[in-house]
């Protein structure tokens, strides 16, 4: 098979099996037609390129809920099933179990408090509309000011809001300021101390681990100084709500987390359901820190992010003994 048909081979392979693309829509894409496609596909498969591997998505799932609920003392564990481990994929389905898991969860009088970031923007995405009264949604930390309308934390306490016919609370300010004086100052103004209370008051907060990784929103924000960079570079495992800590849950720069606009990582640890929604890859390492953290009393993650966290357990534990 020539270069050019193999190109294609793969590339309608992974349009159809991974990105849910019907057959009509990639022959327009690729511009050929739909037996040609069809074609294609059955081409990758004798090709070896594709292999129909069918897993019971229920097969491990309670085993793995049980350990997580064991190892890491949670009160729930929601596990997302994906059919592939590329991180938007992932994203997607770990937001629609999010999603599924609040709409049970919330009742009237609730507040939630929500972060940002582009799981959360999967989570806001996919909840389905409930009716609450008495109730809110806040903005638990400060966002980033020239940040993708994807992670923009107005867009998805909005979305939280008009799922659940609540009036939305707004923390207009950055994340990280350049001076604790400004914070103190900022702080003393009552509309903003009274967003502030309503996070740290919430009964749920939902939110997200981030990866300090060169494409991470906060990281290329310019909010942080570059001796800090190098700390969180070096040490640093992930952040919530843009509170950054180390493999053990321990935050990382003292002076940065002064400086940091939002709800206490501590603060946390209070919540009747603290729900940290991550999974991927690049975000193993940020889980595991906000769980030895004790951040989140309940995670929805995906299946094989549950697998890499139950061994990194398991070999933490054997190096201590």
């Amino acid at each position: 098979m020539d270069a050019d048909k193999i190109r294609k081979v793969i590339e309608a392979a992974k349009l159809y099996y991974q990105l849910d693309y019907s057959q009509n829509e990639i022959a327009a894409m690729l511009g050929v037609s739909r037996p040609t496609v069809s074609r294609l596909l059955q081409q990758a498969k004798a090709e070896g390129i594709v292999r129909i591997d069918i897993q019971d998505p229920t097969e491990d799932v309670e085993h793995l809920k049980h350990s997580l609920r064991e190892k890491f003392q949670l009160k729930q564990v929601v596990i997302a099933y994906t059919p592939t481990y590329d991180d938007d994929i992932v994203k997607k389905y770990i937001g629609q179990a999010a999603a599924g898991y609040l709409h049970e969860l919330v009742q009237d009088g609730d507040t939630i408090g929500a972060s940002w970031g582009s799981t959360m923007y999967q989570v806001a995405l996919h909840l389905k509309e409930k009716t609450l009264k008495n109730s809110f949604v806040v903005q638990l930390n400060g966002g980033v000011s020239d940040a993708d309308i994807r992670v923009s934390p107005s867009e998805i306490v909005h979305l939280f809001g008009q799922a659940f016919h609540v009036t939305p609370y707004f923390m207009y300010l950055p994340a990280i300021v350049d001076h604790i004086l400004v914070k103190q100052a900022m702080l003393t103004d009552r509309h903003i101390r009274r967003v502030m209370d309503m996070g740290k008051n919430a009964k749920i907060a939902v939110f997200t681990a981030g990866a300090p990784t060169p494409d991470s929103v906060l990281v290329n924000s310019n909010y942080i100084r570059e001796d800090e960079l190098e700390v969180i570079r070096s040490r640093a495992v992930g952040d919530i709500c843009s509170r950054y800590f180390d493999r053990n849950g321990d935050i990382c720069l003292r002076a940065l987390d002064e400086r940091t606009v939002g709800i206490e990582l501590s603060e946390l640890r209070e919540k009747e359901h603290a729900i940290l929604a991550a999974g991927g890859a690049s975000k193993v390492n940020a889980i595991f820190g906000a769980l030895n953290g004790r951040y989140a009393n309940t995670l929805v993650t995906d299946q094989i992010t549950a697998k890499y966290l139950l061994h990194k357990s398991e070999n933490r534990e054997s190096t201590t003994i």
